[in-house]
């Protein structure tokens, strides 16, 4: 039975350094990080199958949710929990047959309550939303509106995950707001005491 979303969700920060990406997320599921999700969209296929890959086995140690941004088929390879779909992925049912029922898909839905609404017909398992904030990530990320939490977490039987510039100061408003579990990379993965900001951000839970 697959653990649902909830909490800290840690998204991977895109480095070269395997070594160093294992400190760090390590830090963050000993601070409470719940899910972890791989992102990196620019390193080679050999790269990201060997960071998934260790990321997956780091992750099962520590009895936390191990999801793969964007690729169902790198998800399928490395045995992650799960995959997300951003709007030019494949969608749910391709994912679903790469993946098969036991398996996590969450869908991005920016700030769009009827691409929510047709994911989880379709079969998807969690929705996130954002940006919320100004995002280092993704600076011309659409905008979304707290109230899009209230609206999703009062009509969709589904974790809502809330994503974009999310720190420790602004998360406990989207919290409040409905959001099951907020994404954070920058504010998580460039503080100076990993371990300690993922423990501060799992407290607000």
């Amino acid at each position: 039975m697959i653990r649902p979303v909830s909490g800290l969700y840690a998204v991977t920060p895109e480095m070269t350094d395997l070594t160093a990406l294992l400190g760090m997320v390590e830090a963050a599921l000993r601070g409470g990080a719940r899910v972890v999700q791989y992102r990196n969209k620019s390193g080679s296929e050999a790269l990201r199958r060997l960071q998934a890959g260790e990321l997956a086995l780091l992750c099962r140690d520590s009895a936390a949710l191990f999801i793969v941004n964007d690729s169902a088929a790198l998800a399928r390879e490395v045995d992650a929990d799960g995959v997300h779909l951003g709007m030019d992925d494949s969608g749910v049912a391709n994912a679903r047959s790469l993946l098969g029922p036991g398996k996590l898909i969450g869908v991005s839905c920016y700030n769009d309550i009827f691409r929510a609404r047709e994911g989880v017909a379709q079969g998807a398992d969690y929705v996130a939303f954002g940006s919320f904030f100004e995002s280092p990530t993704k600076p011309e990320a659409v905008p979304a509106p707290v109230q899009l939490l209230q609206l999703a977490s009062s009509e969709i039987a589904r974790p809502v995950v809330a994503i974009g510039g999310i720190t420790e100061d602004n998360a406990p408003g989207l919290i409040a707001a409905g959001a099951d579990a907020v994404a954070v990379l920058s504010d998580l993965f460039g503080a100076t005491d990993v371990e300690a900001k993922a423990r501060r951000f799992s407290r607000l839970f």
